[in-house]
């Protein structure tokens, strides 16, 4: 095997992904009104339920606006609930979202 070229070939095409900048991070979450986002996938109304019971003890002030609200982000009706999103976040003045998706 003296001499001999092999050629080798990435499996994997570049990446043409350009990076984003990030929404400036909020200082806290006391005050501010959060929106609860959910795909109606493992256990989210429970975790959900912890969240409305200890943010508001950490955070003063806080309002959240229950994934009730919003419509299952992830089945059936999901574009429906996506593009109607950006209105319900702005009608409901909203600072932040708490997104869970589970697996």
């Amino acid at each position: 095997m003296g001499g001999e070229n092999f050629e080798v070939v990435w499996p994997s095409t570049p990446s043409t992904a350009v990076g984003m900048k990030l929404a400036k991070r909020l200082d806290t979450l006391e005050g501010k009104v959060v929106a609860e986002l959910w795909d109606w996938v493992f256990k989210g109304d429970i975790m959900f339920d912890a969240f409305e019971a200890e943010l508001p003890k950490r955070y003063p002030g806080i309002k959240l606006i229950s994934w009730k609200e919003f419509g299952e982000i992830h089945g059936a009706n999901e574009r429906q609930v996506l593009a109607e999103l950006p209105q319900k976040l702005k009608d409901f003045g909203v600072d932040a979202v708490i997104c869970g998706v589970g697996c």
